[in-house]
């Protein structure tokens, strides 16, 4: 099959059918299948999205309302697609897209195509605004350089999409976590609609989980197979400042001062008590690390392909041909 599109729906009744029609349009021509992620939807989704199916739809649907990361990672895990799409469902995504970013990926070098809302159809202080801070911090700290890191409408070669680890709340750092398994990203603009039907699932109360969530990514970026670097380093200067500052003092306690009470004495107490648990931490970091990898046979590395010179058989013929 060349094509997936991954969509999660959580109360989305009235917006269903109007997305099958276009989806329908958008994609005729095309070997594709659509994947609808009902993540425990409390209105007639569900019923909906049974009623207005046609042949090419699949309906995934959750036990439990698991939150948008979990049910993409479940409709990337059941895509059957060579490419495979997200989207919102709440019509603010355009179908029509689609094939151009099909297009784009076939054609080009690239392993994942985001799409980049231009003209973005939402209110500028509590959608716009926000946005626009998170996705300089993101780039700023990250080195991924993607315009929007919140639209949700994207394609990947499936191989990537299926290996990116999607847990917690990280669908919005999906660039970031493709970029970690080396692959080769670009933008493309996209449509952008305002929504119509239903109420928005964002708002500010997001921002705190976006910070943390970036802090995470960060960590996953520089220190992820190698902890001992991060906690290891703080740990070393931690307990050399202490060590530094308790000789400084016992110098001046052995001149005859008194240096009971002073700030600094426990400022060194402190630093070299934090620094010795720093340590620690990375080496436990470091034994979890392993216990990770070895357990389940997984390589702190990706081969892409393997590319052979001469074949045996070609190699014999040279062989044969400088003999005669």
């Amino acid at each position: 099959m060349k094509l997936s599109v991954v969509i999660t729906v959580y109360n989305e009744q009235d917006n269903v059918q109007p997305l099958i029609e276009q989806l329908h349009q958008a994609l005729e021509g095309i070997d594709h299948e659509v994947l609808f992620v009902n993540d425990g939807s409390t209105d007639k989704t569900l019923l909906n999205l049974k009623e207005f199916a046609y042949d090419r739809v699949k309906v995934v649907d959750l036990l439990r309302n698991s939150g948008q990361t979990a049910a993409m990672a479940a409709g990337i895990e059941t895509a059957q697609g060579e490419y495979i799409v997200t989207m919102d469902g709440d019509l603010q995504n355009d179908p029509s897209d689609i094939p151009m970013l099909l297009e784009k990926i076939e054609n080009g070098h690239y392993d994942v195509i985001a799409g980049n809302r231009k003209n973005r159809k939402d209110g500028f202080i509590l959608r716009k605004l926000p946005s626009k801070i998170a996705n300089m911090l993101i780039r700023r700290l990250s080195g991924v350089h993607i315009s929007d890191y919140g639209c949700s409408l994207k394609i990947f070669k499936s191989y990537f999409a299926k290996n990116l680890g999607l847990y917690g709340e990280l669908h919005r750092f999906i660039p970031i976590l493709a970029k970690l398994q080396g692959a080769k990203i670009d933008e493309i603009p996209v449509k952008h609609h305002p929504r119509i039907h239903g109420q928005s699932k964002y708002g500010l109360g997001r921002t705190l989980k976006v910070a943390s969530d970036l802090i995470l990514m960060t960590f996953f970026q520089k220190y992820f197979q190698k902890p001992m670097h991060l906690f290891g380093g703080t740990g070393i200067l931690a307990f050399g400042l202490g060590i530094i500052i308790n000789l400084y003092l016992l110098v001046k306690k052995i001149m005859g001062f008194d240096i009971w009470g002073r700030p600094i004495l426990l400022l060194g107490i402190i630093l070299i008590l934090g620094g010795i648990q720093l340590i620690t931490i990375g080496f436990v970091a470091e034994m979890i690390l392993r216990t990770y990898f070895e357990s389940q046979n997984k390589k702190t590395y990706i081969i892409k392909d393997i590319y052979l010179g001469d074949t045996a058989e070609k190699a014999s013929k040279k062989r044969i041909k400088t003999a005669g």
